[in-house]
């Protein structure tokens, strides 16, 4: 496939946009989509996992608006730096989480919707995952209300968990 902007070279980069449920794609080679710009490689470091992943972490490709956070000058436990990390898109060790908490929590929020993983439910089966979290909350919700006595509140509780159990069964 050639490159729809020169029509000489061969097509390496693919986009498909959609906007307003219509779709086009664009087939372009390095050169063209060099020149195109808004990419999130640079075509000169050729496309790697690492450019990729590195590519969330730079204020070069999409950041600008953002704050700059204050940096922790490098992980305590292996030495990276936060300039290291969006580089490569990749952590040294697992004390970086820590160490670079405020700097990963907007990239986290703008890629993933939420810095916190929640995980999925299986669809067979999920139903009793489902109760089993609802009784687990309100257990806890058991002990605030005894520990703060006020025993309406837990008695309604407990009836509300002797019906969920009652489910799992």
């Amino acid at each position: 496939m050639y490159c729809d902007e020169c029509k000489k070279k061969s097509a390496t980069v693919h986009l498909t946009q959609m906007i307003n449920g219509n779709i086009t794609e664009t087939h372009l080679c390095e050169d063209c989509a060099a020149k195109k710009g808004g990419f999130m490689f640079d075509v000169s470091n050729k496309f790697s996992i690492p450019n990729l992943l590195g590519s969330f972490f730079g204020s070069n490709y999409g950041l600008q608006g953002m704050q700059p956070l204050q940096q922790v000058s490098s992980c305590p436990n292996c030495g990276i730096n936060f300039s290291d990390i969006s580089q490569t898109g990749k952590f040294g060790c697992s004390e970086c989480y820590s160490a670079f908490e405020q700097e990963m929590e907007p990239i986290l929020r703008r890629i993933h919707g939420n810095s916190m993983h929640i995980g999925k439910i299986p669809a067979r089966g999920g139903g009793k995952v489902l109760i089993k979290k609802q009784i687990d909350k309100l257990k806890s919700q058991l002990q605030q209300a005894v520990a703060g006595e006020n025993y309406e509140k837990a008695a309604e509780i407990r009836d509300s968990i002797k019906e969920l159990e009652k489910k799992m069964d």
